[in-house]
């Protein structure tokens, strides 16, 4: 068994490491040392924490075991899951944080003994606070993490839905949430706790339906900073360092960067997180839209005009994730390359369905990172390129945004593609994306549609070239 000093420098090592993961993430060039770093981090985490335990007992078998299972179906699990359904995987995995922090929380309540927090009816009182929070905080992040997980996988509409007295309705249970704690705390009521979980569970799916598509990215760094604190909370309860210093990294990391996305977006945080944006009117809108006239072309067209331009700037969306086409992509741009084009990439910070899933997907392709841009550095070189080529990308395009007050994702900064010469737009049809709004590029004078799946037209032009 482990002195408790020697357990908290070992936590301390893993505590450092799990700094150092996070500064290796920040950047598609050291993303696998961090990776690297986040795995010893854990490893040394987990085996300090039952190493610390001394007692090896038959219930500590069952849990090796359980964790084996757990371990074997993660790996099998992150395996298999294809680019496309990461966000979804991330919100599922989510969830499951959340749930496991309900689930430590109601062990401690109802056997306090076991954790060292006193007796039933007698828990220590900043223990049951730290367990009351974390049990709210767990049960909210794994109801709002499964309608994430419904949406993105299209279950659930991506649509907001929202109902008269919405708002009100959940700034009532917020209330009821700090008051049944507070009352728990005085009376250490088991009715009272199931209450708390009961009413923190509910609002975690209240605070998520009214969220629309164009801003489910925000909700997944939401979700991950809720995670984070969730599991602080419980490492409080446990007074386990590694679960304080892990829990505090997620949460403030995921709380950073969903400002970071609100922030490029133009969205205040807490109407992305009390409100819904992508009501209504806009399907008619829409569908009134799709009859004005546009331009299509074929791979010939296209290849055509990209060997006769100096500049393209490529902006991938989820399409492109959808039809697995960035190899394909990175050929076509080789090819280029070869008769001295400039290419550039355009990355916006929603592209895809959650942060960075634009970029896992060219690195994923080779694509050199000297050549990826984000919106704020390359959206000024638009006016200047010859060629834009947008692969599967549609809200992040949308000009509407800056031209209409009642559009959904007005502020919304966008990529300033229809400023290029010339714009080839690939998409399998002129349905709306996934804010649910029609896209006024489509009909824009120097917009050419390339109606056909994303890889098979990228292949296409490639042979053209």
């Amino acid at each position: 068994m482990l002195s408790a000093n020697l357990s908290a420098a070992f936590y301390l090592i893993s505590g450092v490491l799990f700094i150092l993961a996070l500064r290796g993430l920040s950047s598609p060039e050291t993303s696998r040392q961090g990776n690297f770093f986040g795995i010893l981090g854990m490893i040394i985490a987990v085996t300090v924490t039952f190493l610390s335990i001394g007692n090896f007992s038959t219930g500590l078998v069952v849990v090796l075991i359980f964790l084996l299972m757990g371990g074997l179906i993660g790996a099998f699990i992150a395996y298999k899951i294809p680019m496309t359904a990461m966000p979804e995987l991330v919100a599922g995995f989510h969830s499951l944080v959340g749930l496991a922090a309900v689930f430590v929380a109601i062990a401690a309540f109802l056997n306090p003994e076991a954790f060292n927090l006193g007796s039933p009816g007698n828990i220590k009182l900043g223990s049951l606070i730290e367990m009351s929070i974390g049990a709210a905080v767990g049960a909210i992040t794994f109801s709002g993490s499964i309608i994430a997980f419904l949406k993105l996988q299209g279950i659930m509409s991506g649509s907001p839905i929202t109902f008269k007295g919405q708002h009100p309705l959940n700034a009532l249970i917020l209330i009821s949430i700090i008051i049944v704690t507070y009352l728990l705390c005085s009376t250490q009521s088991s009715n009272l706790f199931w209450i708390l979980l009961t009413i923190s569970f509910l609002i975690g799916f209240l605070l998520i339906i009214p969220i629309g598509g164009a801003d489910m990215p925000v909700v997944i760094s939401m979700l991950n900073s809720y995670s984070g604190w969730a599991a602080a909370g419980i490492g409080f309860t446990l007074e386990n360092t590694a679960l304080i210093i892990t829990g505090a990294l997620v949460g403030s990391s995921g709380a950073i960067l969903s400002y970071i996305m609100c922030k490029g977006m133009n969205r205040s945080f807490f109407n992305v997180i009390l409100g819904g944006f992508g009501a209504t009117e806009q399907s008619a809108l829409a569908q009134n839209k799709e009859q004005r006239p546009v331009k299509s072309g074929n791979a010939d067209d296209a290849a055509f005009l990209m060997k006769n331009a100096s500049s393209v700037i490529i902006v991938p969306g989820y399409g492109m994730a959808v039809a697995q086409a960035q190899h394909a992509l990175r050929e076509m741009v080789d090819t280029l390359k070869k008769n001295d084009i400039k290419v550039s990439y355009a990355i916006h910070p929603v592209a895809g369905r959650m942060p960075g899933h634009m970029n896992v997907l060219l690195a994923e392709a080779n694509v050199p990172y000297d050549e990826v841009f984000e919106l704020e550095e390359i959206n000024n070189d638009f006016a200047n390129a010859d060629v834009a080529f947008v692969i599967g990308a549609n809200d992040v395009t949308n000009p509407v945004a800056k031209t209409d007050p009642q559009s959904p994702i007005y502020g919304m900064p966008v990529l300033d593609v229809e400023k290029c010469k010339s714009v080839l737009f690939v998409k399998r049809s002129l349905s709306p994306g996934y804010a649910g709004i029609d896209n006024d590029l489509f009909y824009k004078e120097n917009t050419l549609m390339l109606f056909a799946d994303a890889k098979k037209m990228t292949e296409d032009i490639t042979k053209n070239l």
